[in-house]
């Protein structure tokens, strides 16, 4: 045990010193042995593991990531959200919030040995093919990297590169008996979180907003006030597929929409509790307001829609949101990695924590979203039930809200898988889409855009032709994905409608793409119908639910 005791001596040694420039006192002499005494009982049976591992076990081990792996070991017991990131990550870890770098698009947690997707960064590349949160990464290029034991740093590298430059991965999907093979060209990764914002009727304002980054804040003012002075007094606020970010964003963007001193969030730790506040010099803190979520709107996307339903403020428009209500900290480690340990649980106004169960392990919990579909949750409204021990009252019109689990919308809209088939997925995936929309609009671009100078005709005009859909088939079959007519006719209008919609943003812009994507999103359309028709928005507002 003495050998224990020096080692851990001497590790907190060098900080002691660094900090007292003058020499130590007998009484600082004294409390800092006192608390190594503490340390020791407390933690020697660790640092002793250590050693004696060390010392005595048959094979040279490396210390530095026997240490890590216990670190994660130690985090993994805690929650699902609680993660060590090692000193090499670091950087790259917080370049989807404040940065920029070039790659497929995805943000991912390692999770014994596996690449779970959490989170597509909006207009990249993986989104554009496909992939979709809690997919499985399973090869790059042929190389597999689940239950391989490969480091997360090499795993990046094959995954980042320049761009235009080509990867092929395939993905294990909860559902699919096979892998699914995706080609993905590696581009400059879009890091704005406004996609688009613009007047989608006449007084209908609508803003997308992909995450809560640093930038989000000076964004959505920028946007707000655009469509502000085009005459906007509603507003249909998208948060679908919204991941989160940080809650400092979240904060400011309610403080928008609800009035003075009312509760925006509060957190509560082991020993304090924050409050955040309306400060009463928001936006648009009248008006009508809707805002669209699904399974994959996280949160921050739960702290903003859950004060707004809370406060009886506006509509929640869509399918019930994914349930992330604990708040991680990072707390850096000496050798520059980083813990993101769970120091919080967030609650919205009324009371309610929206963080679902985890008890039964994170994997589980990370399937939890397929699970929904599974129980028939994504498509139907009745199939959702939560206890009543977690049934709360909005604040203003008492009606019933449910913590425990997520966002339950207002007005609940089934996820639409008319037009999904298998032969929509194949050619998605393996990028056929999105070449032959490059290669369609190089040739075309200069009839294109001398017959549509303006979106707004484009928009209500342009169709491609049929010419155009058989040399896509005729593509996908030269990539050896089997034509079927009934799958095919099936895809066929939505497929038009993506193409249109890739046309667009090669013209103008992202905010020109998510127009004319949006004429097929239910949600989209049934927030417009709520908003144009008399006194539906007032009905489904103070409609109280049992």
């Amino acid at each position: 045990m003495k050998k224990v005791f020096f080692w851990i001596l001497f590790f907190f040694l060098p900080a002691f010193i660094s900090v007292n420039a003058a020499e130590p006192t007998s009484a600082e002499i004294s409390m800092f042995f006192k608390e190594i005494e503490k340390f020791k009982t407390q933690y020697g049976k660790l640092f002793e593991a250590t050693a004696r591992i060390r010392t005595l076990y048959v094979d040279t081990v490396n210390e530095n990531k026997l240490q890590e792996d216990a670190i994660i070991g130690m985090l993994q017991k805690l929650d699902p959200h609680s993660t060590y990131i090692p000193k090499e990550e670091v950087k790259e870890m917080n370049e989807p919030l404040v940065g920029s770098f070039e790659g497929i698009g995805v943000q991912f947690q390692m999770l014994e040995d596996t690449l779970f997707v959490e989170q597509t960064i909006s207009g990249g590349p993986s989104e554009k093919v496909g992939i979709l949160p809690g997919d499985r990464i399973v090869f790059v290029n042929d190389s597999c990297i689940a239950g391989v034991k490969m480091s997360t740093p090499k795993i990046m590298k094959r995954l980042r590169g320049k761009k235009g430059t080509e990867v092929a991965i395939k993905v294990l999907r909860r559902g699919n008996k096979e892998l699914i093979d995706f080609k993905i060209i590696r581009d400059k990764i879009p890091l704005f979180s406004v996609d688009a914002a613009y007047m989608i009727a006449p007084e209908i304002g609508y803003i997308k907003l992909n995450k809560f980054s640093a930038t989000s804040k000076n964004e959505f003012d920028e946007a707000f006030d655009k469509l502000q002075k085009q005459g906007m007094t509603s507003l249909i606020f998208d948060l679908q597929t919204n991941g989160g970010g940080y809650l400092q964003t979240a904060y400011q963007l309610a403080d928008d929409f609800l009035s003075n001193k009312q509760m925006i969030v509060y957190t509560e730790g082991r020993a304090d509790r924050m409050n955040y506040v309306a400060s009463g010099k928001g936006k648009f803190e009248q008006g009508k307001l809707i805002f669209l979520v699904n399974e994959y709107s996280a949160s921050a996307s739960e702290i903003l829609s859950g004060a707004v339903q809370d406060w009886d403020r506006g509509l929640i428009v869509g399918r019930r949101t994914y349930g992330k209500g604990l708040v991680q900290q990072p707390v850096s480690l000496s050798d520059g990695s980083l813990i993101r340990l769970t120091t919080a649980r967030y609650y919205t106004p009324a009371g309610r924590c929206i963080q679902k169960p985890y008890s039964e392990g994170v994997e589980k919990y990370k399937q939890d979203v397929v699970e929904r579909y599974n129980r028939g949750e994504l498509n139907n409204e009745d199939s959702i039930h939560f206890p009543d021990s977690l049934r709360k009252e909005t604040l203003i019109l008492k009606r019933t809200v449910y913590g425990g689990g997520g966002i339950m919308p207002d007005y609940f809209v089934p996820l639409d898988t008319s037009f999904n088939s298998p032969y929509l997925t194949k050619i998605v995936a393996k990028g056929v889409v999105n070449e032959f929309a490059s290669k369609y609009f190089e040739k075309h671009k200069d009839e294109m855009t001398k017959a549509y100078p303006n979106f707004e005709p484009y928009n209500a005009n342009f169709v491609i032709p049929e010419a155009g859909l058989q040399e896509l088939i005729a593509l996908a079959t030269a990539e050896k994905i089997p034509f079927n007519q009934t799958e095919f006719d099936k895809s066929k209008q939505f497929l038009k409608t993506q193409l249109k919609a890739l046309f667009a943003r090669r013209i103008w812009d992202l905010n020109a793409f998510y127009q004319v994507m949006n004429t097929e999103n239910e949600a989209c359309k049934k927030a417009l119908e709520i908003l144009t028709s008399p006194g539906l928005y007032e009905s489904i507002l103070n409609k109280k639910k049992k």
